[in-house]
């Protein structure tokens, strides 16, 4: 098994990368029943279907693959364009939010503390979450820097210092839940 297979579950049934279609349906299934059927579930579906698959090679390499984060940049600014066009989201406020997050990560990656991996992945997030509302574009970079600096406390205490963590789980977990919570 490579090492970007998940682990399998003999209880559940579950191999390799069937935990990743499981992931991205209920992903999708919550940003249904959160968002309901507008816009911005073209973007969340497309996050939804490369999310576990980000966070599995993130972990393994820390590394976000260009495949997978450069198509769904257009898709989230079409779901951000589609949302404000049915009164939703000012496309402006998607476009700043999802250029602001990934301001500040370029800024991070330039000071030696972030990869440009998550520099790319910020504004599909920032897009994405303000497609469904412009609180879900604040939290979600929010939620994503406490989620990873609890990790990275947690690896400082059992690594020690100079230990690199990948930090495209966090900001996909905080995106998914400043969505889900929106």
């Amino acid at each position: 098994m490579s090492a970007l297979a998940p682990a399998a579950s003999p209880r559940l049934g579950l191999r390799g990368h069937e935990w990743e279609a499981v992931l991205g349906v209920l992903l999708a299934l919550g940003a249904l029943v959160a968002v309901g059927p507008r816009p911005a579930m073209l973007g969340l579906l497309l996050l939804a279907a490369i999310t576990p698959r980000l966070t599995a090679i993130d972990i393994a390499e820390h590394r976000l693959p260009d495949r997978l984060v450069l198509p769904a940049l257009p898709v989230a600014l079409a779901a951000a364009l589609a949302g404000s066009v049915a009164g939703g989201t000012p496309i402006l406020v998607a476009v700043s939010a999802g250029s602001a997050y990934a301001a500040l990560l370029m800024v991070l990656h330039l000071v030696g503390g972030m990869g440009l991996g998550d520099v790319k992945l910020a504004p599909v997030l920032g897009l994405t979450a303000a497609a469904v509302s412009p609180a879900a574009a604040v939290a979600a970079p929010l939620l994503a820097f406490l989620a990873g600096g609890g990790v990275a406390v947690v690896t400082l205490v059992r690594s020690g210092p100079g230990t690199r963590i990948p930090f495209g789980p966090a900001m996909l977990l905080g995106a998914w839940t400043a969505v889900l919570l929106a």
